[in-house]
């Protein structure tokens, strides 16, 4: 006798929950183990991560090269590079060729004879006369300290109005480079002297002295000549 297939039970279909919502039991993704999520709750999607956020440092580190070089640009102008200046020769100016830039010397002062000016005079040292013990004679005259130097001169007045000649006005420097004064009192002992308040018109010449009383080992170098106590000056060698 056949006997009627049996009737197979169909396995078990699970069952369905709505899209979003967890399976009782189940552990959703992105949570941490041990958590359970009550059944017919949504979990929001895990936010993608942008690649964008990865890149941004780089894509600002760019924009920023960029942006120097566009600055250096606008500051360099047109762009043209100064030419390098020249270097100095080798030993040019060591060696002294020609070409060289030197330093212009000093003019050395005039000397005995030549003419000089300063203000409304014009002299011209025509001797010089150093170690003289005594000015004067045996019953008017003055003895040196030192010794005296007779400075002998000639006073031109190239001016347009008269001027004094004065002895104070001048001054003489020995060798060590010190300055002495004219000793007007001794010149008085010298008749022909005229270098104490002598006034010179226009156009006229005086021939004086001018009498320095300086140390008994020093050596007359030069004299200082002017046309009053406030010129400038002008300086004549004695050597």
């Amino acid at each position: 006798m056949a006997t009627s297939p049996r009737h197979q039970p169909s396995p078990q279909q699970p069952a369905q929950h709505p899209a979003g919502q967890s399976q009782p039991g189940s552990q959703p993704p992105g949570t941490a183990p041990g958590v359970q999520v009550p059944e017919g709750y949504v979990l929001a999607p895990a936010p993608r991560k942008k690649r964008f956020v990865r890149r941004h440092p780089v894509l600002t580190l760019v924009g920023l090269v960029v942006a120097v070089v566009v600055v250096v640009q606008l500051a360099g102008g047109s762009g043209e590079v100064a030419p390098a200046s020249p270097g100095p020769s080798s030993g040019a100016s060591d060696a002294g060729e020609p070409g060289t830039d030197a330093a212009p010397a000093e003019d050395a002062p005039a000397g005995v004879g030549t003419p000089v000016a300063d203000g409304a005079f014009e002299f011209v040292v025509t001797g010089v006369e150093p170690g003289v013990a005594r000015v004067g004679d045996e019953m008017f005259g003055a003895d040196a300290q030192g010794q005296f130097v007779l400075v002998r001169v000639t006073v031109t007045n190239v001016g347009d109005s008269a001027q004094v000649f004065d002895a104070s006005a001048q001054s003489l420097v020995d060798g060590q480079g010190r300055t002495h004064s004219a000793d007007s009192g001794a010149a008085i002992y010298l008749p022909d002297a005229n270098s104490f308040l002598t006034s010179v018109n226009p156009g006229n010449t005086v021939d004086g002295i001018v009498v320095f009383d300086i140390p008994a080992d020093a050596t007359p170098a030069s004299v200082d000549l002017h046309d009053s106590l406030f010129s400038g000056g002008v300086t004549v060698a004695l050597g």
